[in-house]
């Protein structure tokens, strides 16, 4: 029901300001249409008339006319809009976080925003993924972590370091490490065109075999040079035989040698009496990244292994014995900053806690 017209006196100069409003390309439309309401209904025309030529519905035309007529040109102007009431808070971003530190539904490998809206009942998908976005939580990327246990971890660790960073007077200090079972693997590969002109590499999803090989490496820590070589098996023999070789390229040199916790590399007693110029140093237990040689490891692999195709065995070791000649052409000591050894316990540690 459309209340009852408000009549609408306009005084001379009030009458211009409209006017001139209506005639000015810069009002916007919304400003000219309220002017015209105005207008219209000084003249004595009806509220439904009035709407017909204006273009509106009725109730329109009175709430304008009744503003006016309370309130003047202030009237006609915007009024101050509050934000619209927040449907979700802080409970319901303790909910969300709640829900990510139980485990996922049944069937289902790990929480999505879908699966959280679902679990909650009452909040918007929307919502979850703008949050989950907000405090920068992914829960599609997976990052792992090994956490030592070694009761010795500070002392082995800070040995370690120390030799990276102030070592031994003329002394050479050595990351030694074996990288077990690469695959010579042969499948057709190559450039594809796709239909939209984009050109990529591709290769077959089918392979074929050639055998493996273990590749033990010393990697010199002040010039980043590696030395290695291939073996067909990784057992005591072969390791202390690759350590011979390494002594022998260091003719009355003391060697500092970094080496990770395998029984391979363990009671080699014999051994070391036989070279008394060489002493290991063992990293603590389930913390390879402080040997630098799986640092290079990585390198090798990212550079050097991903994506090739190999006919044969020895093809494949040709090919590592190459990118290793490259490498060190150019080889230069990695940046090691480690300023202090600890550990840090990752148990019982969740997402609402970081």
């Amino acid at each position: 029901m459309i209340p009852k017209a408000r009549e609408v006196r306009l005084k001379p100069k009030v009458r211009k300001v409209l006017e001139a409003r209506c005639r000015s390309a810069l009002t916007v439309q919304r400003d000219v249409r309220r002017a015209r309401i105005v207008l219209l209904a000084s003249a004595g025309r009806s509220t439904r008339s009035i709407a017909e030529e204006v273009g509106v519905q009725p109730v329109v035309v009175s709430q304008w006319r009744r503003r006016f007529a309370e309130e003047g040109l202030e009237g006609l102007k915007d009024r101050p809009r509050g934000a619209p009431p927040r449907l979700y808070g802080v409970t319901t971003n303790r909910r969300i976080l709640a829900l990510l530190d139980k485990p996922s539904p049944q069937g289902y490998a790990r929480w999505t925003g879908g699966l959280l809206a679902k679990a909650l009942g009452d909040v918007d998908v929307q919502y979850v993924w703008r949050f989950l976005r907000e405090h920068q939580i992914d829960l599609a990327a997976r990052k792992s972590w090994c956490e030592s246990n070694d009761p010795e971890f500070a002392a082995k660790a800070a040995d370690v370091v120390g030799l990276y960073v102030d070592p031994p007077a003329k002394a050479i200090v050595l990351c030694v490490d074996e990288k077990p079972s690469i695959q010579a693997l042969e499948r057709a590969q190559g450039y594809l065109k796709l239909p939209n002109g984009r050109a990529l590499t591709g290769r077959s999803h089918d392979d074929k075999r050639h055998g493996t090989t273990t590749l033990f490496a010393a990697l010199e820590v002040a010039t980043g040079k590696v030395m290695a070589e291939h073996s067909k098996h990784r057992r005591r023999v072969e390791f202390l035989g690759f350590m011979s070789r390494v002594a022998a390229a260091y003719p009355k040199r003391e060697l500092h040698v970094v080496l990770d916790n395998l029984n391979t590399h363990k009671k080699n007693e014999r051994w070391l009496q036989r070279h008394p110029n060489v002493h290991f140093h063992f990293i603590p237990t389930r913390s390879s990244w402080l040997n630098q040689v799986e640092t290079w490891f990585s390198i090798l692999e990212r550079q050097s292994l991903t994506g090739a195709s190999f006919a044969a065995l020895g093809q494949l070791q040709e090919h590592i014995d190459a990118f290793i000649a490259a490498y060190n052409h150019t080889a230069q000591p990695f940046a090691w900053t480690k300023k202090k050894a600890h550990q840090r316990r990752f148990k019982n540690r969740r997402i609402s806690q970081v």
